[in-house]
């Protein structure tokens, strides 16, 4: 009785759902095929997407969420009283379903507390009881990819998928601008390759390749193509953006709102990344990009693109998902899953990947 309850609410054609989204940018896009697949499931139900504030420009322009709701996790919603004050936030909207792309406990305690009758999502965290229906979680999934991790909460309640591609929408005033940026820096995006390097990684240096090489990488392509490098990134790291640039790149780290980076990485012909959340965005976007992966699972976060080319040489001491090396700076075997990953490797993927490129002229 208790499923084919939920099983009536699943089909209620004018449902009001809340999706708790990811907390990081990477992750955010990993579950824009879940966020799809709902809209194919409810086509005519509200979609309410909460979601923390630096995560919300992930679903700019997206056609399948109605209303966006902001988890003002540093205000109005902080840990304590502002955990109430969301509660009562969702209870007002009167959702009838929610459904749970992040596994922590609060989020079955907000939609709890909120008087959603129907909360889907993993029972991990010790959430089993403020569930319903409460999903088990399939270890086999744990072991694959973030996407299919996802998918598979929707798969546990009964409802299909949508396929795994990922989506980021980009619109058309977005991409006239990037094309605007672009060509005040003296680059000609109808007959010059443009370029984009991504060197820093949110969560510590473990996941970022050497900034040396990545230098003596943007001077070779620089010279091989006659273009200019474009240098991504947030305002944390412009300063690692001032020692790659030399001549011969453009510092855009910071200078940009997030949806700006997507719009102009939409514009390159190469992006070349460390594991990070534009890693993700570059996939979403089908931009050729060359992804450098180290200290990371590579199976549960590799881009997923027919476009990406992911980098990796396999250590014993790989994935260690630590923030910093561990290994001693003196050690023959410090951040051994980086040093490994040659400058000529890169430049080997990185010209096969422009020699491809067929907007040239």
């Amino acid at each position: 009785m208790h499923n084919m309850q939920n099983k009536i609410t699943y089909n209620k054609s004018k449902s009001k759902i809340l999706i708790r989204a990811a907390n990081w940018i990477g992750d955010a896009i990993m579950t824009t095929p879940v966020i799809r697949a709902i809209r194919k499931n409810y086509p005519d139900a509200h979609i309410t997407l909460l979601a923390k504030p630096w995560v919300i420009p992930v679903f700019d322009n997206n056609p399948y969420i109605d209303e966006v709701m902001v988890y003002q996790s540093g205000g109005r919603h902080a840990k304590g009283f502002g955990t109430i004050r969301l509660s009562k936030d969702i209870r007002k909207k009167r959702f009838d379903i929610a459904i749970l792309m992040q596994n922590a406990f609060e989020a079955a305690l907000i939609t709890f507390l909120g008087s959603v009758p129907v909360r889907i999502g993993y029972n991990t965290d010790g959430r089993t009881l403020l569930l319903n229906p409460s999903i088990k979680l399939d270890k086999r999934l744990k072991k694959g990819h973030l996407i299919d991790y996802y998918i598979g909460i929707l798969k546990g309640a009964g409802l299909y998928d949508a396929g795994r591609e990922l989506d980021l929408f980009i619109s058309d005033i977005e991409k006239v601008e990037a094309i605007k940026i672009i060509e005040s820096y003296g680059i000609n995006i109808k007959t010059d390759h443009v370029i984009g390097i991504n060197p820093g990684a949110t969560g510590g240096t473990a996941k970022r390749w050497f900034p040396e090489r990545y230098a003596e990488l943007a001077k070779r392509l620089s010279e091989k193509f006659k273009t200019k490098i474009l240098i991504f990134g947030s305002s944390s790291d412009y300063e690692l953006g001032e020692t790659i640039k030399q001549d011969v790149c453009i510092n855009l780290a910071g200078k940009t709102t997030l949806r700006q980076a997507f719009a102009l990485m939409e514009k390159c012909d190469l992006f070349i990344t460390n594991d990070s959340g534009l890693m993700h965005a570059a996939a979403a976007l089908h931009t050729k990009q060359i992804a450098i992966v180290g200290s990371t699972d590579h199976i549960a976060t590799s881009p997923s693109s027919p476009n990406s080319v992911m980098i990796r040489v396999p250590v014993p001491c790989s994935p260690c998902l630590k923030v910093h090396c561990p290994k001693d700076k003196s050690d023959t075997d410090y951040h051994v899953c980086m040093n490994k990953i040659t400058l000529d490797m890169v430049i080997e993927k990185c010209e096969y990947a422009l020699k491809k490129s067929y907007k040239k002229r």
